[in-house]
């Protein structure tokens, strides 16, 4: 038995890579106008259905590179009757470097991204001087980005990097309400492992 690719979630919800970003919101959102929030590997969708669902007046887009969570987060959000969400099939790096228009996002939500402990793997980390460029050429003035993780080695670099960044600007740590924890959130609250957070402001 032959199975094709992964289904993809219903066209709507897609935005397209190979258009100009700004087209391509315009085509799938109802009010391209509102402010941007994006969520950057944004797994099965709790996070991003929940945040969605509270706040309708600002527009949602889910990065994620798998395509069967794609299709479950989309199946998700069409079930809440949300028109103020899409998505975009895509690696992080890719996306915030390419994909998101300068000075267009207001908010960056980054949970949990893989932490690549190992020494020589680190370079494959989503947090490098190159992706603080690139959150700063896409972020409004003002505008902020979230960041959680269970590795507190990683955790720390991330302060380093931004610690040494002036283009940044510390600000309290987001702490999502229970409805808006992700799954892998939930699993390790359940256990009892730490979990590091910072946000930033673009200044």
């Amino acid at each position: 038995m032959t199975h094709g690719p992964p289904e993809h979630p219903k066209r709507e919800l897609l935005l397209d890579p190979r258009v100009p970003i700004r087209d391509s919101m315009a085509l799938v959102f109802e009010n391209p106008s509102l402010p941007l929030d994006v969520d950057v590997g944004c797994g099965k969708g709790r996070f991003l259905a929940a945040r969605a669902a509270a706040n309708r007046q600002t527009n949602h887009v889910g990065i994620e590179r798998i395509p069967t969570r794609l299709l479950k987060v989309g199946r998700k959000c069409a079930r809440l009757g949300l028109r103020n969400v899409a998505l975009l099939h895509a690696e992080a790096a890719h996306a915030i470097g390419h994909l998101m228009p300068p000075e267009g996002v207001r908010t960056y939500y980054v949970f949990f991204p893989d932490p690549w402990p190992k020494r020589r793997h680190h370079r494959r980390r989503l947090f490098t001087a190159d992706l603080l460029t690139s959150l700063y050429r896409t972020m409004e003035p003002g505008g902020t980005l979230h960041v959680a993780t269970d590795d507190m080695e990683y955790h720390a670099a991330i302060l380093g990097l931004f610690g040494n960044d002036a283009r940044f600007v510390p600000v309290d740590p987001l702490v999502p309400s229970e409805p808006e924890q992700t799954d892998f959130e939930r699993i390790f609250l359940s256990k009892g492992v730490v979990i590091g957070r910072c946000s930033y402001r673009r200044a």
